[in-house]
């Protein structure tokens, strides 16, 4: 199964990170995108972390992250930046996808 994970919040980074984690020993994939104030979420490294995990894909939205003011700077070349087309293509190219 692919999980889809859209983060629009930074509130809740131990059930991004548990879900997926459990997600890929499970044999699942995972790809995250995150916008709004889930962008946040990129200026933390455990995080970033989950970017270089087997079976995991991330992108954010560069627009949110600009209204936000996250600095980009440094963040894992796993990360694509990118646009709500790369939203789309999450939602999909997912089985199911949950939001935060």
């Amino acid at each position: 199964m692919k999980l889809g994970i859209l983060v629009t919040t930074d509130k809740h980074l131990d059930a991004i990170t548990g879900i997926t984690k459990s997600a890929i020993s499970k044999g699942h994939t995972v790809s995250i995108f995150n916008m709004d104030e889930g962008t946040k979420l990129l200026l933390n490294p455990s995080f970033t972390a989950l970017s270089k995990t087997q079976g995991v894909t991330m992108a954010f939205c560069d627009h949110s992250a600009k209204h936000v003011n996250v600095s980009t700077e440094g963040i894992p070349g796993e990360i694509a930046c990118g646009s709500q087309f790369d939203n789309a293509n999450m939602n999909h190219d997912t089985d199911k996808v949950i939001v935060f």
